[in-house]
């Protein structure tokens, strides 16, 4: 299966972000880090944390754990350069953590228009290790370039309380916790030897074909082996045979669109979001496809 990069400029031009734009033109056209580090500082509030719908679905102004996690995506981006933007960042999270380190899955929402439901009535009191580990785990991938990040106690505090709570966890996970604590595992793996030998405990909860239907999202949501282990190398993809991740690779490759762009399996809150999702989904969609050699 081809995947026409030229259309997926064209769609991203007519239909992306800025912010998808300059990614895509740092990974795929050559570009260099300073737009799209200006494209996301665009997202920042004074605080250091990131807000303004960079979480499609969560318009809300406030700095938020989903917005840390987009920006974090971008800092991965941008590896091996690095921006200050990255450790401020860390402080933020640092300083929104709950006392056992993990973060809450969102802060009060005092501007709920556009936002997910599940965004505006999250207990911001409890630590959810759904949305820590994915944090972590970007923030895993960044560290690899930005000693700031890595050597930063919110990662370290961060990364303990996963290991924690994944080392509690049992049949019925919801479908998006369990794949994001693979997914954390892989990433801290790299650093923490003890993250790798824990996929092992999650082994029996995941399915053989890596597919687990999203309790209280769309009727075809589900998380996918890519969801569970986007990147080869790591323990995760022991989680699966090669033939169901290549046929993965394959079914994401053949998801491109005639407008050049991807799209999502799961409901959008605002005519932005929809939007918004297909334009990060179609970056997305293509840095997977290079990082397994399909690009």
């Amino acid at each position: 299966m081809t995947v026409d990069l030229g259309a997926a400029a064209a769609f991203l031009a007519t239909a992306g972000r800025v912010l998808d734009r300059r990614r895509f033109e740092l990974l795929f056209a050559g570009g260099s880090p300073e737009p799209v580090l200006a494209a996301v500082d665009g997202y920042r509030n004074a605080d250091g944390g990131y807000g303004w719908g960079l979480e499609p679905d969560l318009r809300s102004a406030t700095s938020q754990p989903g917005g840390a996690l987009h920006a974090l995506e971008v800092f991965a981006d941008v590896v091996p350069a690095t921006t200050p933007r990255a450790g401020e960042l860390c402080d933020w999270l640092a300083a929104v953590s709950l006392p056992d380190g993990g973060l809450p899955f969102a802060l009060p929402v005092p501007d709920p228009a556009g936002c997910a439901p599940f965004w505006v009535r999250a207990d911001p009191t409890r630590s959810s290790l759904q949305i820590t580990a994915v944090v972590a785990a970007t923030a895993h991938q960044v560290a690899a370039g930005d000693p700031t990040v890595a050597g930063h106690p919110w990662l370290d505090r961060a990364t303990g309380y996963c290991l924690d709570a994944v080392g509690r966890l049992g049949g019925g996970t919801h479908a998006m916790e369990l794949a994001f604590a693979v997914r954390f595992l892989d990433a801290a793996a790299v650093t923490r030897p003890e993250a790798g030998e824990l996929v092992d405990r999650l082994r029996p909860h995941v399915p053989a074909d890596g597919l687990l239907h999203v309790a209280g999202g769309a009727p075809d949501e589900h998380m996918r082996p890519l969801d569970f282990a986007p990147l080869p190398g790591g323990p995760a993809r022991s989680l699966f045979a090669p033939g169901v991740v290549d046929a993965e690779l394959d079914r994401l490759a053949a998801g491109q669109r005639d407008d050049g762009g991807w799209t999502v399996d799961f409901d959008s809150w605002s005519p932005a979001a929809a939007l918004e999702w297909r334009g990060h989904r179609t970056v997305q969609a293509l840095l997977l496809l290079r990082a397994n050699g399909r690009l």
